[in-house]
């Protein structure tokens, strides 16, 4: 009996990171049509296109897509009930494949058109789904290992979207079910792995930032701790204001339409003077690392971000806010940087690094798990080996200072 119960979740293991995997594969294929629908363009990233889209399209099109997402959400709201992901997987409550699903469409459309939201929520909700529909025919698995299982579908579905699969594998472990038993981490690392080679249909494996190929001299640990007290307050921020911005319940009302309709012009006329703001973050990330901010810029982003992510979420929005907050880490880093660097009238701290520590930092706080901030971070740019100890140093202090506080 145990045999064929191990046999059983072993094959179900299998099923489920291939399948986290197309989750991975479908989720980012309509995401990038949205995006190219939006603002109309073929080739480049987002920030490229928001850059070469005409001003009336760069404010319509965020608000339109929302204005879209808002109303299938108030058909979907009104009808059945959407319920979290993380505590429907640790409390063994029935999987609601259907209301999932459309669920991740929605939010794809939402950030696919320039919502200051996270894609992540939608991959790991329809890889559960997909998983749990997959898996269900196998009658010998017990709870424990049912849950697993879908724990596992959503840290590989995080996996395969952005090419990290010991972040996805981590995610499943730390993040969902907080244990490191021998059966978990097993089913973690294959499931994961076996999603981000599947997703690599898409992604061809590359890194979802482009780290600079500059030389540079500094004090490792020094740079690192001096972020540690920016970030946690940061982090801290960041984590407040979501909370107090996200409504108590589901809006279920068809004030979803123009209220998300609302925030998505918002957020389009805030982007003819910084491109960077629509979508989940990434095209901080990405400017950030190239040192393309200046003083004033990297300032607006760093309060913008997190508003424009706060407005989404008071509008009845729903998605994944680990991009939102690395993105508001990285502009908090560019900001002590180029203030360090103005001030002493030298290069003396090294941008890309600093923002790169600086979203580890906020992402070790607002999750609340540093090794994993930092193994995710630096498995989204795969920086020299080396810069690990600074991510590690940074995220784990900013945790450590919010534990001792």
């Amino acid at each position: 009996m145990v045999r064929s119960r191990n046999l059983d979740f072993y094959c179900a293991v299998v099923i489920v990171g291939l399948l986290a995997g197309i989750a991975g594969l479908a989720t980012t294929d309509l995401l990038r049509f949205v995006e190219h629908l939006t603002y109309h363009y073929t080739f480049g990233t987002l920030l490229e296109g928001v850059t070469g889209s005409s001003p009336v399209r760069r404010a319509v099109g965020p608000a339109v897509g929302a204005a879209l997402a808002g109303l299938g959400w108030w058909l979907l709201r009104r009808r059945t009930e959407v319920p979290p992901l993380e505590p429907t997987i640790t409390r063994h409550e029935q999987v609601p494949r259907l209301s999932w699903s459309i669920d991740s469409a929605l939010q794809v459309l939402l950030v696919g058109s320039g919502a200051s939201l996270g894609r992540e929520g939608a991959p790991r909700q329809f890889a559960a789904a997909l998983s749990d529909l997959a898996t269900g025919w196998l009658k010998r698995l017990s709870p424990p290992d049912r849950e697993i299982l879908l724990a596992c579908a959503a840290g590989a579905g995080l996996g395969a979207v952005y090419a990290v699969p010991l972040a996805g594998a981590l995610f499943t472990l730390r993040i969902i079910l907080s244990t490191w038993h021998p059966r978990a981490v097993g089913a973690a690392l294959i499931t994961s792995g076996l999603a981000v080679a599947v997703g690599a249909a898409v992604t061809h494996d590359h890194a979802s930032l482009d780290w600079p190929s500059t030389e540079s001299t500094f004090v490792l640990t020094g740079q690192a701790l001096v972020l540690v007290p920016l970030t946690l307050a940061v982090g801290l921020a960041f984590s407040k204001l979501m909370a107090a911005a996200r409504p108590a319940k589901l809006m279920r009302t068809w004030v979803l339409i123009p209220a998300l309709a609302g925030a998505g012009l918002v957020t389009g006329i805030c982007s003819h003077w910084w491109p960077e703001l629509p979508g989940n973050g990434r095209s901080i990330l990405t400017v950030s690392l190239a040192s393309g901010m200046t003083l004033s810029s990297a300032a607006v982003l760093l309060v913008l971000k997190p508003l424009l992510t706060a407005l989404f979420l008071r509008a009845g929005g729903a998605g994944g806010m680990l991009t939102p907050s690395l993105a508001t880490g990285a502009a908090a880093g560019s900001v002590l940087v180029l203030t360090v660097n103005s001030a002493l009238g030298i290069h003396h701290l090294h941008a890309p690094v600093v923002s790169l520590a600086g979203a580890a930092g906020v992402l070790a706080v607002t999750q609340g798990s540093p090794i994993w901030a930092a193994i995710f971070v630096w498995e989204l740019a795969r920086p020299p080996l080396w810069l690990f100890l600074i991510l590690l140093v940074t995220a784990g202090g900013a945790h450590l200072l919010k534990k001792a506080l």
